[in-house]
């Protein structure tokens, strides 16, 4: 018998790459205002300007374009161009348009875990964004339920198994973030499975659960899972 009555995954570079498309439009970004700063003086205005935005804007794309604005109002004490606004307002249309690129192995894993296990997809940021990749990703189908949410804490996790009627020790959580997808689960009493993705978002960076840590695994890669879930299953 199965310890999990749930299993969920979070979804942007745990199922689907996300961050490089960040990555790549911050890049792009520093070029265009080169002019103006150093490249390590945007990186650090834009990322300040993100986080007071938070409470503002929430997570994803459009509130990542909204920052890159004002930040780039502030850098040029206001001279930049219509034209250069326009330009960032293009980059943020291409990362909403870039089509949705699985992880390797996660097609077969999540195929097959829906068999055998109830599985949930719980991710953050703006609505539309989300689903609009989770449609394109092709994998709603395999999600008994899906969730969006504007903030992954331990609050929203609790209230979250609590409107599923599911019990913190009955439900495991998987994905690439220690501080949003791992360490609110395990303070519930919850188990999380971390897979670390090659870059991780300054604000998503979080110390590790102590070893030996009850109900926390990590893993390389996603194709490692159903071998995980079958060993605790069977301990």
């Amino acid at each position: 018998m199965s310890k999990f009555d749930l299993i969920a995954f979070d979804a942007d570079d745990t199922l689907w790459h996300n961050e490089r498309l960040y990555t790549e439009a911050q890049a792009s970004f520093k070029r265009l205002l080169g002019q103006y700063q150093s490249p390590q003086w945007i990186d650090q205005r834009l990322y300040q300007t993100e986080m007071h935005n938070l409470e503002h804007f929430g997570y994803g794309i459009k509130a990542f374009a909204l920052s890159m604005i004002e930040t780039a109002v502030e850098l040029t004490e206001g001279r930049i161009s219509g034209k250069d606004i326009q330009a960032i307002i293009n980059l943020a249309k291409e990362m909403l348009a870039a089509d949705v690129e699985l992880l390797d192995h996660t097609a077969e894993t999540v195929s097959h875990l829906a068999t055998i296990y109830p599985l949930m997809l719980v991710t953050k940021g703006d609505m539309r964004d989300q689903e609009m990749k989770i449609a394109r990703s092709g994998l709603g189908s395999y999600f008994r339920h899906i969730e969006i949410v504007s903030d992954k804490s331990r609050e929203n996790y609790k209230s979250l198994l609590q409107r599923h009627r599911i019990k913190p020790e009955r439900f495991l959580m998987v994905g690439n973030s220690l501080r949003s997808d791992i360490l609110p689960v395990l303070a519930l009493g919850a188990w999380a499975v971390y897979i670390p993705y090659a870059m991780t978002w300054a604000h998503e960076l979080a110390e590790p659960p102590p070893s030996g840590q009850p109900g926390y695994y990590e893993i390389e890669h996603l194709g490692q899972l159903p071998a995980l879930l079958e060993g605790i299953d069977r301990s």
